[in-house]
């Protein structure tokens, strides 16, 4: 039997400030009771109203650490993608969310942790230390993120290229990636929306993703990066080819 070892909180000593805009950030039990409240209220609200389906559930990975990798079309996104989840597993699944969207004022921050668990990225600070911190907490902890390597929400709808941040994360690791492709999610609530619309969403998981043998540079991450878009781009064809002609 392994040695019981004292491991004291990476948030301790944050203030509640610090903590809510902190990677560092742990969920307590009232955070737990909160999200599993919050993802089931979800569950039902997407399948009455936007009548989700979701294909591939089968390659979802049972255990962290994993990464859910999608296109970005909506604020609906990490919400669809974390109620696919089982219940088990939400405790430690962190959506990444733009700082400067979810986590400028006390309210929202307090919403984007209480209720979807998210963890900041800072858009105007993304550098090299912050995704190495994100690397560091998803191997040692274990836990899971659910990551749009977009960067932004679409304007158009269209998928754009992606970054290299993946990368940074996963190159060399034995962390999967399992990728993910969301429609009917910029009809349903397209950027300029506040209120979303009755659309029909789909969800499609494809088969993770390791880049274990990926190395950790420039080139690593980029190939990461394109792999991991080119996967995407397949499940999007697949959901294309799925839909019923006019």
């Amino acid at each position: 039997m392994d040695e019981w070892k004292y491991q004291p909180a990476r948030d301790l000593g944050l203030s509640q400030k610090e903590r809510l805009r902190s990677v560092r950030r742990e969920s307590g039990l009232v955070g737990v009771i909160s999200h599993h409240l919050w993802f089931a209220t979800m569950r039902c609200y997407l399948r009455l109203f936007h009548r989700l389906t979701v294909h591939g559930r089968e390659n979802l990975v049972s255990q962290p650490p994993f990464i859910l990798a999608a296109n970005h079309a909506s604020h609906l996104d990490a919400l669809i993608l974390a109620t696919a989840l089982p219940a088990g597993l939400r405790a430690c699944v962190f959506p990444i969310a733009a700082g400067d969207t979810f986590f400028e004022t006390p309210v929202l921050a307090m919403f984007a942790t209480g209720a979807m668990n998210a963890l900041p990225m800072w858009r105007k600070n993304c550098g090299r230390h912050a995704l190495e911190q994100l690397r560091q907490r998803l191997l040692e902890e274990p836990c899971a993120y659910i990551l749009f390597p977009e960067g932004t929400r679409s304007r158009s709808g269209e998928m754009a290229c992606f970054k290299p941040g993946l990368g940074m994360i996963v190159a060399g690791t034995p962390v999967p990636v399992v990728p993910c492709h969301l429609a009917g999610v910029f009809e349903a609530l397209p950027p300029h929306h506040k209120i979303p619309r009755w659309k029909l969403i789909e969800l499609r998981i494809g088969k993770p993703l390791v880049f274990s043998v990926v190395p950790n540079n420039r080139e690593g991450w980029e190939r990461i990066a394109s792999e991991t878009e080119r996967a995407i781009r397949s499940l999007m064809r697949r959901s294309v080819s799925m839909k019923p002609a006019d």
